[in-house]
């Protein structure tokens, strides 16, 4: 249960269920959908109203799915779920790192607002519901693919609140992101995915992450 793929528990009605899915720029990973630029794209055209009318969209056609396989009887299916590993608001530092073309570029705030549109579209502005979840990611500092389940980059905690952390700020207390994916890396000589000061202290209590 500890994985995306969670097979579900018979005895207290929990249906199985797959965590993963994804909609950088539209839903097509679970069949037919609308398919829209590549997030660089849509951060060059500097317009977040845009983006964010995408990604409602984009979360029509992701409920659409999710209903059409829950009535055919589908559970715990791959990308036909309602929790969506997006949007990728890491900082763009090197042309050479793999997932360059997810991001929003170099810059801290675009990236920060061009998030909170994606974040906003997706979850819907229901005061009680969420459409779908959106799962900012990888908080933080992952700017590296090839080694990036052992790397373990030394950051400044200026450096950090100033450079890499603000657009995963504006996504939870702007867009109040219900999810928050942490990076492969390590940050400090600590794993991401265990270090307190990085998801007790700064995402929970500085900045009242509630997912």
């Amino acid at each position: 249960l500890m994985q995306n793929q969670s097979p579900g528990v018979e005895r207290l009605g929990i249906k199985p269920y797959n965590w993963w899915s994804e909609a950088l720029h539209g839903v097509a990973r679970s069949g037919v959908a609308t398919v829209y630029p590549i997030t660089m794209g849509m951060a060059s055209v500097f317009d977040d109203e845009a983006v964010e009318a995408v990604y409602t969209t984009v979360s029509d056609e992701a409920r659409a799915k999710y209903h059409d396989a829950h009535k055919k009887g589908r559970y715990g299916q791959m990308n036909e779920g309602l929790t969506f590993w997006n949007p990728n608001v890491n900082i763009f530092r090197d042309p050479r790192w793999g997932r360059t073309p997810e991001t929003y570029g170099e810059d801290p705030f675009l990236s920060g607002i061009m998030g909170t549109a994606f974040v906003n579209g997706l979850q819907g502005d229901d005061p009680h519901y969420l459409k779908i979840v959106s799962t900012p990611k990888h908080f933080a500092a992952n700017n590296e693919e090839h080694n990036r389940f052992v790397c373990n980059p030394q950051i400044s905690e200026k450096q950090l609140r100033e450079y890499y952390f603000p657009a995963f700020e504006m996504c939870v207390k702007e867009g109040k992101a219900a999810s928050i994916m942490s990076a492969y890396n390590a940050l400090n000589d600590v794993p991401c995915t265990l270090n307190s000061w990085l998801l007790q202290k700064v995402l929970r209590q500085d900045w009242g992450f509630q997912g």
